[in-house]
């Protein structure tokens, strides 16, 4: 854990930080997001309650002393208030305001059901912003294919295969970095580490076992810092997660499509709509490939779907043609 926790959370927020680490396998990211959350929310507090000057920085409001018999003093209340908060005077926008409602949510139903620390959880009909759904961007087919062609150079092989798992598999940039090649099974699986250190397995179809098997003859041995990785960069290290984000806007770039807002979770994108759009890979089959934890997540891509049917049928020139009334006759 950070060591900011360790000098910045009062005791019981830190026990709450150590178990969703250790026990919800949250990750690293998620518990600094909740803790930055948390911290944001007390400092609130201590201004709004005036157990700090008005004109204090906020930034360097310390949540140290926060005890239990504070905790047990706020409401409802206070949780809008907060929000209102954030909306006029930091600006968050809706999804920012909607994470730290659930951080907030999160942590009082811990003390309330975990610790008993509470006689009721006052944060229960906190409601959380509603956000505007964007619909993913992603590569239509034949841009997929253009991408997969425009491939060349010294490090062919290695690019082309790592194009292909993203088009095909749907990975998340850091599991595409953490591979390493004992992840590749003789049954045409591969093994990857997604998020909260959680494991699945997922199946290669033929275009990937064969982009990997071309890419493992010429996979650099010699000299290798990472023994185990499966991408090795021209340094002959583990490729980061930034190397391959980099290699990744150079082939859209070279396809046209740079300044369009694709990037490597664009491809994970690509690979759930083609799954689904071409493939018709059931919703719950498609959550389990992608690893997400709630069927929720996966179920853009259904709107996707309704989206582009919708789009469909207005664009019929027969759209705009209406009976006309007896009287233009």
């Amino acid at each position: 854990m950070a060591v900011r926790f360790q000098d910045e959370a009062f005791p019981i927020l830190k026990e709450y930080l150590f178990y969703q680490q250790t026990v919800r396998q949250k990750s690293v990211k998620t518990i600094d997001e909740y803790f930055l959350d948390l911290r944001t929310f007390f400092r609130f507090m201590k201004i709004y309650r005036s157990l700090v000057p008005a004109d204090s920085d906020f930034e360097a409001i310390s949540i140290l002393d926060i005890d239990l018999p504070f905790l047990q003093t706020i409401d409802l209340n206070d949780a809008y208030e907060y929000m209102n908060y954030l909306l006029r005077e930091r600006g968050n926008n809706a999804a920012s305001r909607a994470r730290k409602c659930s951080s907030l949510k999160g942590f009082f139903k811990y003390l309330t059901l975990k610790k008993n620390l509470l006689d009721h959880d006052p944060m229960e009909q906190l409601e959380v912003p509603k956000q505007k759904k964007a619909l993913p961007k992603y590569l239509t087919l034949e841009q997929s294919i253009e991408l997969l062609d425009a491939v060349e150079g010294d490090n062919r092989e290695r690019d082309y295969a790592i194009l292909t798992l993203f088009l095909n598999c749907g990975l998340r940039v850091s599991e595409m970095a953490g591979l390493n090649y004992t992840d590749i099974r003789t049954d045409h699986t591969v093994r990857v580490l997604g998020k909260g250190n959680k494991e699945r397995v997922i199946y290669l179809n033929s275009a990937c076992v064969s982009a990997i098997n071309d890419y493992m003859r010429v996979r650099p041995v010699d000299g290798v810092k990472d023994k185990n990785a499966l991408f090795i960069s021209r340094n002959h290290r583990r490729m980061s997660v930034k190397t391959i984000q980099a290699m990744v806007y150079k082939y859209l770039e070279k396809i046209g499509l740079n300044a369009q807002g694709y990037s490597c979770h664009k491809l994970r994108h690509t690979a759930a709509t083609l799954m689904y759009q071409h493939g018709g890979v059931d919703i719950r089959v498609l959550k389990d490939v992608l690893g997400h934890e709630n069927l929720g997540t996966t179920e853009i891509y259904t709107h996707l779907s309704n989206e582009q049917m919708k789009n469909a049928a207005e664009a019929n020139p027969l759209s705009r043609v209406h009976k006309r009334k007896s009287s233009e006759k």
